[in-house]
């Protein structure tokens, strides 16, 4: 009876300690200077940045946020949060060290990509996605010099196909910000990683965003 007792109790503390384990973390780094971006995108993003790693140190990502983000007054758009972002923005680039994935679940390649915003079309091949519309699609930074440049849905999705290397874009999915410390890495139940931020705006304002940087959507 003790030994069975003993057994349930060192079970009880194994089981908190593996799930910890898995537990994502936080660090800062200096500024974005692959020298396969244009000076364009390097001059936009903020002097700092993040990186995203596991428990046990294993890197998930590294971020860097643009220094001032273009912003409009919010509009009313069905099933769209992030509604004060003009289309097509560039907010930031995702840098994946050993290569990532993106929300559809499709495999992206190591190096470094802008994360652009956009709104899924109501459509039948995007219901189900996720319950928000607005994603951010990743574009490899060779093929995106310009941080200014707008571009048209079709030819945003066609750019960012190229991240994952299908006819697909590479999407990352945003999400409702909750109001945490920030910035600041969170998980949920679906083992879906998020980044949450305070992001400066051209008007001189702060917008917050949260967007998901590791884990897809359940299908």
């Amino acid at each position: 009876m003790r030994k069975a007792v003993l057994f349930f109790l060192l079970l009880s503390l194994i089981i908190p300690f593996s799930a910890s384990a898995a537990a994502a973390k936080l660090e800062s780094i200096g500024p974005f200077a692959d020298t396969a971006a244009s000076e364009s995108v390097r001059g936009a993003m903020e002097d700092k940045g993040y990186r995203v790693l596991m428990e046990d140190g294993s890197v998930i990502c590294e971020l860097w946020l643009r220094k001032s983000l273009p912003t409009s007054a919010k509009k009313d758009v069905s099933g769209a949060i992030y509604t004060q972002i003009p289309d097509s923005a560039l907010i930031g680039v995702i840098s994946f060290p050993k290569g990532g994935g993106d929300f559809r679940g499709q495999a992206v390649k190591a190096g470094a990509y802008t994360l652009r915003y956009s709104l899924h079309p109501i459509d039948g091949n995007h219901l189900g996605i996720s319950p928000v519309r607005d994603f951010l699609v990743m574009v490899p930074v060779a093929d995106d010099k310009d941080v200014d440049a707008q571009y048209k849905f079709e030819d945003l999705m066609k750019l960012s196909a190229k991240a994952g290397g299908t006819t697909h874009a590479a999407p990352l999915s945003l999400v409702t910000y909750e109001g945490k410390a920030e910035p600041a890495i969170s998980e949920n139940e679906y083992e879906h990683v998020t980044f949450s931020a305070k992001m400066k705006t051209s008007s001189g304002g702060e917008m917050p965003i949260s967007f998901i940087v590791k884990g897809k959507a359940e299908q």
